[in-house]
């Protein structure tokens, strides 16, 4: 029975020491029964640093004006008799937008030409009484003139043929320019409103309002190209260029500048925008913003060579919405150079001296 169990024994140490060895499928090498040591290998890519122009910029937020808007306004008051336009319509200037019931503004100005006809014949009547010839006023002294037309009562009857017509003509809306409708808000059989009876907007352009910083005063310049994104669309940005700035800094240390942008059919009156004011800047070494990454709370990109990633300590000098400027921070005997490889992707765990790899494109 004793020689039984050590034969049981034996067995059992014999499969512990099997189980215990190297499984099967394992991708660790052994050599000299140790595991062998694999150095991690990061894959990367690269860019070959240029000298090349930087676009800064200044972003800030704006709202869009029409360059020309006007309110209309009866100048008169009536019963609305015909709409001819509607909302969002684009309309010639000199276009009839609306008008009131004239009939009575019609009877008044036919009355006044009436007399004026009339007092235009008792004013040759006493041009003739003074030998002058009738229907021709070209040889009538003027201070003769001015005294017979008195008389006759045509000065008179010539002013009221004046306003009559005037306020037959506010009894019509007419367009001033070319531009589209808005705000119509009141119907046919309607009496005129209080306010405005629409708004003529002429939206083939644009002045964009928006402010800078103090600090960003010597940035700016007239004639600088802006870029213009609609809040509410995707689209690629609309470009213009500045046309004023303001001499003054408001109480928030801003100052107010405008520019001007050609609408595209998208763009629409009082339209919050993200306004990207553009300045080119020659000969400056740029890289992408993943490019850069902080390392003891200092700027930091890593140059390629010979598989290895040599780390540089860098000063950003400026930056816009994809890419920085950048320089060598001398300070840290850092040296960068047109021509470096620099990493730009693979880098965020990356040391000095690290292994690297460069993807396969």
């Amino acid at each position: 029975m004793k020689q039984y169990f050590n034969i049981i024994f034996c067995a059992l140490a014999v499969f512990a020491i099997v189980g215990c060895g190297p499984k099967k499928g394992s991708s660790d090498k052994v050599s000299n029964g140790k595991l062998a040591y694999q150095p991690e290998r990061n894959e990367v890519d690269v860019i070959v640093l240029k000298n090349e122009t930087f676009h800064r910029q200044l972003v800030s937020n704006g709202k869009l004006s029409a360059t020309a808007k006007s309110s209309l306004t009866f100048g008169a008051t009536g019963v609305i008799q015909g709409i001819y336009v509607k909302n969002g319509e684009t309309v010639k200037a000199g276009t009839l937008i609306a008008k009131l019931d004239d009939s009575d503004k019609r009877l008044a100005l036919e009355s006044a030409k009436i007399a004026m006809d009339k007092a235009r014949l008792d004013l040759y009547d006493k041009l003739v009484g003074q030998g002058y010839q009738a229907r021709d006023t070209s040889a009538v002294p003027r201070d003769v003139l001015a005294m017979a037309k008195m008389r006759s009562g045509y000065t008179e009857a010539e002013n009221s043929y004046r306003k009559a017509k005037r306020e037959y003509s506010q009894t019509r809306l007419v367009a001033p320019f070319a531009g589209r409708v808005a705000d119509i808000t009141v119907k046919r059989f309607d009496n005129t409103p209080s306010g405005a009876f629409c708004t003529l907007i002429n939206d083939s352009a644009f002045d964009v309002d928006f402010n800078i910083l103090e600090s960003e005063y010597q940035f700016i310049a007239k004639g600088l190209n802006v870029k213009v994104v609609p809040f509410s669309s995707d689209k690629k940005p609309l470009t213009g260029f500045v046309t004023t700035i303001n001499p003054s800094i408001d109480k928030n240390g801003q100052i107010a500048v405008r520019a001007s942008i050609r609408n595209d059919g998208t763009l629409l009156d009082g339209m919050n925008v993200k306004v990207i004011v553009e300045k080119s800047v020659d000969k400056c070494l740029v890289v992408p913003k993943s490019a850069v990454v902080v390392r003891d709370n200092l700027d930091v990109l890593f140059r390629y060579r010979d598989g290895k990633a040599e780390w540089v300590y860098v000063h950003l000098l400026m930056s816009n919405s994809e890419s920085y400027a950048v320089e060598a921070n001398a300070d840290r005997g850092a040296v960068l150079n047109a021509g470096d490889s620099v990493i730009v992707s693979g880098n965020l765990n990356l040391a000095d001296g690290s292994d690297v790899i460069l993807k396969k494109k």
